[in-house]
């Protein structure tokens, strides 16, 4: 082996980096103690960034392309190096290749519940799991951060690091954007895209990675919050108390009048019809009657107790309840928020039928 041979073989001429294993997130090129040569070519690729580190300090940085190392092209380093003149001599810098290109489906999740505060429910324990995506923006706050010194940082190792990162982070952004337990739980599929601009700046100002996707796939809270959500949502299906009764009188007449609803609903059209009959004076023994079987009814016979007939048009709210097909405290509880009007004497309430009409017509 000749001089030339020999000096050739202690240099680095082509620097490059070709990565198939799709899970590398940066990567030492190995000089094996060899200098870089004057105008030594400098490979990268697409999706790759090369970072110059020179005794601990961050050097240059090379986008795709290929670059021929001279002096006007490293000016960062130059001035670590001291080269006041240009450098003609080789030298020795360590070149991290970092991956930029798109990392899909990681997993992320608390392996402990984290606390959150809900105006609703108070402080309530909730888990969370999901997936993101990301790429790195910033080699060198990763680097400095992240990777470190590594010679191989792969995936696996970063899906470790960051794990708890990201959990820490949505626990900060939860708290930020005040996001109630019920959304939380219920509309999960929406959160993700509206806790992102607040868990970004902190993955880029501190890692130098930006998350382009953040999936929370799953959220669940305490069984006794559960309960309470489902509850709440019942209480949302059946809306207001008067639709809930014209609803159950609708099933009712549906199923042939079996059942709480089928009673309730032959009930409500029984004081219908008396009603109508009252509206039209079947009852008012004062009206002339025509000629019996001619199209008037024959009068009613005088048997009738006079008390039944004056309080025909009064209901308690017990009968008001078997009416509607809800329970008493139902009623009074309608009564005392205005929704049924009706009198109260002394500790009894009483409905008209008038009043129980106009709060079915509603």
């Amino acid at each position: 082996m000749g001089l030339m041979d020999y000096l050739k073989g202690q240099f680095l001429e082509i620097i490059q980096w070709t990565d198939d294993s799709r899970d590398t997130l940066s990567w030492r090129f190995p000089d094996e103690d060899k200098e870089i040569k004057h105008g030594a070519q400098l490979i990268v690729r697409e999706s790759q960034i090369a970072q110059f580190v020179y005794l601990g300090q961050f050097g240059d940085t090379f986008m795709p392309g290929k670059h021929d190392l001279v002096t006007d092209n490293i000016p960062i380093l130059s001035t670590l190096k001291g080269w006041k003149y240009g450098f003609e001599s080789p030298f020795k810098a360590d070149v991290y290749y970092v991956t930029t290109r798109l990392f899909t489906g990681n997993k992320w999740g608390t392996s402990n519940p984290i606390m959150m505060r809900d105006q609703d429910f108070g402080i309530v324990r909730v888990r969370a799991f999901g997936t993101f995506d990301f790429r790195i923006i910033d080699p060198k706050i990763f680097l400095k951060e992240v990777a470190g010194s590594d010679h191989h940082f792969r995936l696996d190792e970063f899906a470790d690091t960051m794990r708890s990162r990201i959990v820490s982070v949505f626990s900060d952004a939860l708290a930020t954007a005040k996001v109630p337990v019920l959304d939380l739980a219920t509309r999960y599929s929406e959160m993700g895209d509206a806790l992102l601009p607040l868990i970004n700046p902190a993955m880029m100002g501190k890692y130098g990675i930006e998350i382009t996707s953040f999936l929370l796939e799953n959220a669940s809270v305490p069984p006794e919050v559960e309960a309470a959500i489902d509850k709440r949502s019942s209480m949302s299906a059946i809306g207001n108390l008067n639709d809930y009764v014209k609803f159950q009188m609708a099933e009712g007449m549906a199923k042939g009048g079996g059942g709480p609803a089928g009673a309730a609903a032959e009930i409500a059209m029984g004081f219908g019809m008396a009603n109508q009959m009252f509206a039209q004076g079947a009852f008012n023994p004062n009206q002339p009657q025509g000629t019996p079987g001619v199209g008037t009814p024959p009068p009613l016979p005088n048997t009738a107790p006079a008390a039944a007939v004056a309080h025909a048009g009064i209901l308690t709210p017990t009968q008001v309840a078997e009416v509607l097909g809800v329970s008493e405290g139902d009623v009074i509880a309608s009564i005392e928020s205005g929704d049924i009007k009706g009198k109260k004497i002394g500790t009894q309430y009483r409905i008209t039928q008038a009043a129980l009409d106009e709060f079915l017509a509603h």
